[in-house]
């Protein structure tokens, strides 16, 4: 990779290369390109999607179910394995292809001297030595030094961050100059603002500013995300715990004298019990709905985990210009006695050519002039064809000011107010009070005065004085006192002006204070600033969104637990970078994830409780039977039915359970909480017994009657009900059924019937009877093992309302005065 800027011999010639020469030259360095980030390949996108420990559990799972020939197991096993693949990656890979279809299909262009003849050539064709011309709306092709310039100013937001244009001079800088400084050099991705300029290349391609920001691309790696870590460690936990127990039954089977054939199927069905095999599947779902409903809101995720990592996020960092701000020049304030006769001086002494959507050709300060006058019904053209200009002055760095002449004899002068005032006999009051004011509050001050006389600038009448900046987004204004009432620290990290980005952040609501601006405001940041800061917070345990749409904000992406673009006016690059993109460059999108990955995280949560609640059941009535030297209660194929035909469509439906109330009120949860707590795993714990003494129970009294198969079909029917009415209770740890709202869920409702009329289809009909290996129930039998199956979520719910209780009893003793 070039990373350095190719030094040519004879670069020098007015007349620019020759055809030869550049074609050399083309040939010897390459194309004048940025590298792009490699694509995923389809196959590592599909393998991708078997590599949580989860799923390998599973697979080795129906590996085991193989080998005993429990072939329907494997199948079983296999197909909901399968399943979860597929659509992991359907949604990765129509996110990537939406990504690439971003992309601009049209070709960059350059103007170039060859054999001193100008000539328009593809962007990827110019070389070293090559003379630029350059002219209002271009983008620069390459790194040059300028040779020449007339009025030339230059756009260098999404290199810098800077949003005012950058007025440019020949003089040479010395090297070590910062590149924000620059004023003798034009640098690749930049666009021309106003005036005109020839330039000597001096760097192409990766050797660019842009491409040394690019290279930082392949130093900084997306590490897991905080789901997948929890779901990892989630992973770990079962294996162990599966292997410890098979390990402790398959010896007591042996000191009891089994049969190797029965040890392992005992083995078989406590790794069937432990393991929940709809949970990747519910997983998946769940952020995939969470995926399905942010791009409904013009948001694009890339990875399917990418929207529960922003739930736990604790600060947002973003760029300013084009994120928080509009990106475009806007009168902000006006001081006058007049503002009228103010925005007609101001029009009057104008180049920009005003269009009618508002944007235009020219200098972004005239065109805000413009715009502004044209809301009071002042136009430009109006000003030509009553007064036309009979002679100007254009602005220069020396000048400072801009000066047109009026056929009706009238001189209309704009520039730096410090400038003006001494050329003026008739000030206004309190005109420097007004200018310091207005810099305060970051704005650009532009002086405008009239006077007459066809050559004599000076007696001039002050009109006023404009004060312009790029404006915040209406929408960011919400977007962060939202963020903020989540407990979502939102930081600015500019490459602009101090005054100005504190100016925004105040106005915004980031800072109000200085000592809040020192933490939450950074300026005058380059691309490695930005990723430093970036890290360094990412360091201290912070989940980090980062934001932006300039090249010099993607390594800063690349480098954040989530990276976000800001999708229309992102480059390639940033896009390239992101884990997600605004398509509508609204902040108020990354709040809307954070709320959605705030419900996925909820649901993913209240999920993973019920399955292991239901599969620590199967697995303690299987670990108590093994233990005291009882018949199997229940066959490997009675756990698959439970943990894959029952618990996950309960579980599919509180995985999209509609969020509670307080959800963007709560502060974030700890980037280093685990997914279940000590809490969740005593519920688990106490309820998964429940249930088990229930079944065991179920079991004991088929087999009363020395029967075990009736026995058995009386313990699996009891725990399948108990499982099912029991996911009414999960869908909030403290809210009472009818507290949470049936009609909020109607879809669970609907599954756990369904799952109920399965199980009883399921006792009643002949061939699934013989094929499940069950006994024939009576209608009495059947209504019993309901009645067991109702006890569970009786039990979670009168916890509820004794916890209640308790909790008010407490609350009022602690009022009550000692």
């Amino acid at each position: 990779m070039q990373t350095a800027t190719i030094v040519e011999p004879g670069v020098s010639t007015p007349e620019g290369l020759s055809a030869d020469e550049a074609a050399a030259r083309l040939e010897r360095h390459g194309p004048n390109e940025i590298a792009r980030r490699k694509t995923t390949p389809i196959w590592k996108q599909l393998l991708d999607q078997f590599t949580s420990p989860l799923v390998l559990i599973l697979i080795g799972a129906a590996g085991i179910s193989l080998f005993v020939e429990a072939k329907t197991d494997a199948i079983v096993i296999g197909v909901i394995v399968a399943i979860n693949a597929i659509i992991g990656f359907v949604q990765e890979h129509r996110a990537e292809q939406a990504v690439l279809a971003l992309r601009s299909i049209t070709a960059a262009r350059a103007t170039v001297v060859r054999d001193g003849v100008a000539r328009i050539v593809p962007a990827r064709e110019v070389v070293v030595g090559d003379l630029l011309l350059l002219e209002a709306g271009d983008v620069v092709a390459a790194d040059a030094e300028l040779e020449e310039c007339a009025s030339l100013a230059i756009t260098e937001a999404v290199l810098t961050g800077e949003s005012m244009p950058v007025e440019k001079d020949p003089t040479r800088l010395a090297a070590d100059t910062a590149v924000a400084e620059r004023r003798d050099k034009v640098f690749m991705g930049t666009t021309v603002a106003t005036g005109t300029g020839r330039a000597r290349v001096v760097a192409i391609g990766m050797a660019t500013e842009l491409g040394k920001i690019a290279h930082l691309l392949s130093t900084t790696e997306n590490s897991e995300t905080p789901l997948q870590r929890r779901l990892t460690a989630l992973g770990h936990v079962l294996l162990v715990a599966c292997l410890v127990l098979v390990a402790i039954v398959a010896v007591l089977g042996w000191i009891r004298g089994l049969s190797w054939y029965e040890v392992l199927m005992t083995t078989v069905s406590l790794a069937v019990s432990a393991v929940p095999e709809g949970l990747p599947a519910v997983v998946t779902v769940a952020m995939a709905v969470g995926v399905r409903r942010l791009s409904a809101r013009r948001v694009l995720v890339r990875r399917l985990s990418t929207v529960e990592t922003l739930g736990c996020a604790t600060v947002i960092c973003t760029d300013k210009t084009g994120t928080l701000t509009t990106g475009i020049m806007t009168v902000r304030d006006l001081w006058s006695p007049d503002d009228d006769a103010l925005l007609r001086a101001a029009a009057a002494c104008c180049d920009a050519e005003l269009n009618g959507q508002g944007g235009g050709v020219g200098d972004p300060t005239e065109l805000a002039i413009l715009r502004a006058a044209a809301e009071r019904r002042i136009h430009r053209r109006d000003i030509e064809r009553e007064e036309p200009r009979t002679r100007v002055l254009p602005f220069d760095p020396d000048r400072r000011r801009m000066s047109v002449w009026r056929a009706s004899g009238r001189v209309y002068v704009k520039g730096a107010i410090e400038v003006l005032a001494p050329m003026c006999s008739e000030e206004l009051p309190g005109w420097a009070q007004a200018a310091e004011s207005m810099a305060r509050r970051g704005l650009r001050v532009l002086g405008v005065a009239m006077g007459r006389g066809e050559d004599d600038e000076h007696g001039l009448q002050m009109m006023g004085l404009v004060g312009l900046a790029d404006a915040p987004r209406a929408e960011a204004v919400h977007a962060v006192g939202k963020a903020q009432r989540a407990g979502v620290r939102i930081v600015m990290i500019t490459g602009d002006h101090a005054l100005t980005a504190g100016a925004i952040a105040r106005e915004l609501g980031i800072s109000g204070t200085d000592h809040e601006e020192a933490d939450s405001v950074f300026a005058r940041k380059t691309a490695a600033d930005k990723t430093s800061i970036v890290a360094e917070l990412r360091k201290r345990g912070e989940i980090v969104a980062m934001t932006g749409d300039g090249v010099n904000d993607a390594p800063s992406i690349r480098e954040a637990d989530i990276g976000i673009a800001m999708g229309q006016g992102a480059t390639e690059v940033t896009r390239e970078a992101a884990d997600m993109i605004l398509t509508d460059d609204d902040l108020g999108g990354v709040v809307t994830a954070i709320r959605e990955g705030r419900i996925v995280y909820d649901n993913i949560r209240k999920t993973v409780v019920y399955l292991l609640s239901g599969n620590a059941a199967g697995l303690v009535v299987m670990l108590f039977a093994a233990a005291i030297g009882w018949h199997l209660p229940l066959l490997p194929l009675h756990l698959l039915w439970l943990n894959i035909m029952c618990e996950p469509l309960p579980g599919l439906a509180l995985a999209i359970d509609p969020p509670d109330d307080d959800v963007m009120l709560r502060k974030p949860r700890r980037p280093d909480a685990p997914l279940l707590g000590r809490e969740a795993w005593v519920h688990i714990a106490w309820v998964a017994t429940m249930q088990a003494v229930i079944a065991l129970f179920a079991f004991g009294w088929g087999m009363r009657h020395g029967d075990l198969q009736l026995a058995r079909t009386l313990a699996f029917s009891t725990l399948v009900f108990g499982v099912l009415l029991r996911a009414f209770s999960s869908r909030n740890d403290d809210k009472l059924l009818w507290e949470v709202g049936w009609a909020r869920n109607l879809l669970l409702l609907f599954v756990v019937l369904v799952s109920v009329g399965l199980q009883l289809a399921l006792l009643a009909l002949p061939w699934t009877r013989e094929w499940f290996d069950l006994a024939s129930l009576t209608g009495l039998q059947i209504a019993g093992t309901l009645v067991l199956g109702l006890v569970p979520v009786s039990v979670v719910e009168t916890t509820k309302l004794v916890r209640r209780a308790w909790g008010r009893r407490r609350g009022q003793q602690s009022a009550t005065p000692a």
